[in-house]
């Protein structure tokens, strides 16, 4: 049983492993978005499209991948915590040197990958782009009209960004932080004495305050 059992334990690690890497495949989100921006843009040149309604679509797909990106990270977290737990079952406290470190403590709950880091930083940099983009065409012009004749479709993309921002985005993070918290508490592994060990920003462990731009946004958000 012993054997069936380490069996078992290196194909549910190598499965592990596998759902890793198709998360890590979820990139290719952002250069959908890339596209599709350009697309909605071009139509909105055009005139078949109205500007406000392409800049709110625009944000939407921003949010659907800064969504998504926090949803993977979680998925990432929850299988390198599993990972970590089957490899204590093998390796030793001297294996945290003579092989790597990750596995004697887990990650933060916070903890964002850098690959997902990147999507979600370059989703708000398109909407931020597209934002500014609409607010000079379409908002400041209607700066120099009537109260009443200030046309109300202007605000569409703005409501967008805060009722899906703070709706979705923020409801997901906010769950996956919870369910990996929860993960940890109900099956934290075998405890490894990492004394000697220093963790910090190449496998975050707790919020490290660090002067780093992607520590800053995490300290805001």
């Amino acid at each position: 049983m012993k054997d069936r059992r380490d069996e078992f334990l290196m194909k549910m690690y190598d499965q592990l492993f596998f759902d890793i890497d198709r998360h890590h495949k979820y990139v290719w989100q952002i250069i959908g978005l890339l596209l599709g921006s350009f697309a909605l843009f071009a139509l909105s040149s055009k005139n078949v499209l109205p500007i406000d309604v392409s800049v709110s679509l625009v944000i939407l797909m921003a949010m659907w991948v800064i969504a998504t990106a926090y949803d993977s990270n979680y998925w990432y977290n929850r299988n390198l915590v599993i990972i970590s737990n089957i490899e204590k079952m093998f390796l030793y406290k001297e294996d945290l040197k003579n092989i790597h470190y990750y596995f004697g403590k887990h990650r933060d709950s916070n903890a964002i990958q850098t690959s997902l880091k990147i999507q979600i930083f370059f989703s708000w940099c398109i909407v931020f782009v597209f934002l500014l983009y609409h607010f000079i065409t379409s908002v400041i012009p209607g700066f120099y009209l009537s109260f009443s004749e200030f046309n109300w479709v202007k605000c569409l993309p703005y409501l967008s960004l805060i009722i899906f921002y703070l709706i979705f985005v923020v409801w997901i993070r906010k769950k996956r932080i919870k369910n990996y918290k929860e993960f940890l508490d109900n099956s934290p592994g075998i405890d490894i004495d990492t004394t000697g060990i220093n963790y910090n920003d190449g496998h975050p462990t707790e919020k490290n305050r660090i002067s780093s731009f992607f520590s800053v946004i995490d300290w805001i958000k």
